[in-house]
């Protein structure tokens, strides 16, 4: 399936084993066929869901993944403010902020930035950038610029909200998942497994794909998801492309 020298595997989740409601044809036979020749990781930037969230839908739609497989930058961020002791002002959808609860006995030293949707209102926005303004420090849970949609179209992601929070601010946001080198660094830590000894396989060019080969991982592009062919236009070339994850296998 790989090359000798491959140890380990990292996969992206949304837009490569399901869209929507749906899984995408194959993708779970796919899944079963990988984990019987490699250990995984299931790496996600969704700020929609929490990790046991994710989980759930995986496995209703039939896709054997447990737990300790799927690291999302949920976890990841919640990790780096309990680090620093710290709570934040959180621009997210209302069903994850709760998965911060934890985090309020400590002041609030950050903005932290997700895929917020509807409430990425001119008020909350402009509430974030006043915080900032009086000290905090700006993170983005992701930096994506868009992602595909349940309606199967392409939607704005955190992305283009944290650039408008660094353009007003002045600030560099820090980020804590995809594409930033340590997530990758500590994903294929998980799986005891250097860099060079991982493939990612994704469906952004840039997250997925650009991110990976930074961090040293071989990168498969699958043409599922977001992928537009003018991706291949952006001068970053995948190690290998395939239509998707199902053909990958065969």
């Amino acid at each position: 399936m790989f090359s000798k020298n491959i140890k380990a595997v990292l996969c992206d989740i949304g837009g490569v084993l399901y869209v929507g409601d749906a899984p995408i044809d194959g993708a779970v036979e796919a899944v079963a066929k990988i984990k019987k020749h490699y250990p995984i990781r299931f790496i996600t930037n969704t700020t929609q869901k929490t990790g046991a969230q994710v989980i759930q839908k995986l496995q209703e739609f039939g896709f054997d993944i447990c737990e300790d497989e799927v690291i999302t930058a949920l976890d990841m961020t919640k990790m780096f403010l309990q680090k620093h002791q710290s709570n934040a002002q959180f621009l997210l959808t209302d069903n994850v902020i709760h998965f911060f609860d934890s985090l309020k006995k400590y002041p609030t030293n950050y903005v932290v930035v997700g895929d917020a949707q509807d409430n990425f209102s001119y008020k909350n926005l402009n509430h974030a950038f006043r915080r900032l303004q009086q000290g905090a420090q700006l993170v983005a849970i992701a930096n994506n610029r868009y992602f595909k949609d349940s309606d199967n179209e392409l939607s704005l992601d955190a992305g283009c909200f944290v650039s408008a929070l660094e353009y007003a601010s002045g600030q560099k946001a820090q980020l804590i998942g995809k594409p930033s080198l340590e997530f990758y660094q500590l994903a294929a830590a998980s799986l005891n497994a250097q860099p060079n000894e991982c493939v990612m396989i994704g469906d952004d060019i840039e997250s997925d794909i650009e991110g990976a080969q930074k961090a040293g991982i071989y990168s498969v592009l699958v043409k599922t998801g977001k992928f537009r062919e003018t991706d291949l236009e952006k001068g970053i070339t995948p190690n290998q492309t395939f239509e998707s994850i199902h053909d990958l296998i065969l």
